[in-house]
């Protein structure tokens, strides 16, 4: 164990000394060593019906009930309260807990009505808060996502959430606060690594995500290129805020060569193992050369991994952005690096076209590929529109980040989904022969 800290819910007097809540760091020293937050409730007497939340008993004669923190009321009430009070506090083993709310719950009196957990969750907790003012009237429900594996390095989604939220942008989610820590890491230089513990936004009920919407549309045969105009425009606007709050900066040729060169160790690992791939190297490698030599525009923080699984389709607000870790297969401090916006727009291009192989998959014979296509530049121009910036000015560039999420793809699915390799790999053979504009 690396270290642990305590939570202190309000205090209810009929519950004094009812409750023990903890969190525990603990590090699995595998082969690759990885470092858990282990959230814990611990109770002198049994609860009603949380049988299923039930970790171990403990203490012989005098028990102690253990639950998964987070599935525990008095837990999640904590949590919350740790967040918007902004406290700071020692953690045992040398470490820092420290907590940092925003003005979103601005009103003091609000009361939790409940919570509850997400399901289906693996590296993280989320817990869904609903809220009432003193008077019980129900105000903006709330989501904390709890990281349970924790690693050094701000988690992108807390610091690119709440830069757009200091911008003022509706089209993400509004920041609540978060929870940061500082522990002992034998592994870093300082010895010390630090990391966010859990991040806390704005809930959007009863909402869908875009694939889902995207998906029905293709089915239906609806037109669609007004809406994907419309995400082109606000990813546009989530770029132009990354952009403002945070800062751009020249790509240079090392920035470049640093980038192609990832590219190429990536598509030399998808060919060993989706050998398929190995017939485009050639068309590959020149994409790439000539990529290298094309205008790059200017470095800034980004999405890193955006489709239309990442964005929620609104009702009388529009798309909203949401999920900004980045690609889950790339290293944190990887995830943290200034990009290209163009990995952005090539994701959600990607995307589109996944709509239509999950489409020719599930209708053998029959093609959503023109319905695609009219999203694909829909898109694009609703992007280049809001942007100003014409993104066809360099279709090599574009293609270029295309194929690399392609490829990228194609390794997941060969790992995860094999039914689905064809989509990537038809994509990857597409792009390595274009030679004209789609």
């Amino acid at each position: 164990m690396i270290g642990s800290f305590d939570l202190r819910p309000p205090v209810r007097p009929d519950e004094v000394d009812e409750v023990d809540i903890r969190v525990y760091l603990v590090l699995d020293e595998a082969e690759s060593p990885m470092l858990y937050q282990v959230p814990l409730a611990m109770r002198k007497s049994p609860v009603a019906g949380a049988e299923h939340t039930l970790v171990a008993i403990t203490g012989g004669a005098d028990p102690r009930y253990i639950y998964d923190g987070p599935r525990d009321p008095d837990f999640a009430e904590a949590l919350l309260w740790l967040i918007l009070n902004e406290e700071t506090s020692g953690m045992t083993g040398g470490g820092t807990v420290m907590s940092q709310g925003h003005s979103l719950l601005a009103q003091p009196d609000f009361l939790i009505a409940s919570s509850r957990v997400l399901s289906g969750e693996q590296s993280n907790t989320s817990i869904i808060y609903e809220l009432t003012d003193a008077n019980g009237t129900p105000v903006r429900p709330v989501i904390c996502k709890l990281f349970r594996a924790l690693h050094h390095g701000d988690n992108p989604d807390v610091v690119l959430l709440s830069a757009l939220g200091s911008a003022g942008s509706r089209v993400v989610p509004q920041s609540v606060g978060y929870i940061s820590g500082r522990w002992p890491d034998t592994g870093q230089p300082n010895g010390v690594a630090n990391g966010h513990l859990a991040f806390a936004q704005e809930f959007l009920p009863g909402v869908e995500d875009a694939w889902r919407v995207t998906v029905r549309a293709a089915e239906a045969g609806l037109d669609f290129t007004v809406a994907a105009r419309a995400l082109g425009e606000a990813t546009a606007e989530v770029h132009e805020a990354l952009a403002v709050t945070m800062g751009t900066t020249t790509c240079t040729p090392e920035n470049i060569s640093g980038m192609i060169g990832n590219m190429r160790r990536r598509l030399d690992q998808a060919i060993s193992e989706v050998p398929a791939i190995a017939e485009h190297r050639d068309a590959i490698d020149s994409m790439y050369s000539r990529a290298a030599s094309a205008p790059w525009p200017a470095l800034q923080r980004i999405h890193g991994d955006l489709h239309l699984g990442q964005v929620l389709a609104v009702p009388d607000r529009g798309w909203v952005l949401l999920d900004f870790e980045g690609e889950p297969l790339r290293p944190m401090s990887e995830r943290s690096v200034p990009d290209v916006p163009l990995r952005d727009v090539a994701g959600m291009l990607r995307s589109f076209d996944y709509v239509a192989g999950a489409f020719a998959l599930a209708h053998p014979g029959q093609s959503a590929k023109d319905w695609s296509l009219a999203c694909r530049r829909a898109f694009v121009d609703g992007y280049s529109a809001r942007s100003g910036c014409d993104l066809r000015a360099n279709r090599v560039l574009l293609d270029t980040f295309e194929i690399d999420k392609a490829i990228y793809e194609a390794v997941y699915e060969a790992r995860n989904r094999p039914a689905w390799l064809s989509i990537p790999t038809d994509a990857i053979g597409r792009l390595a022969a274009r030679t004209t504009v789609g």
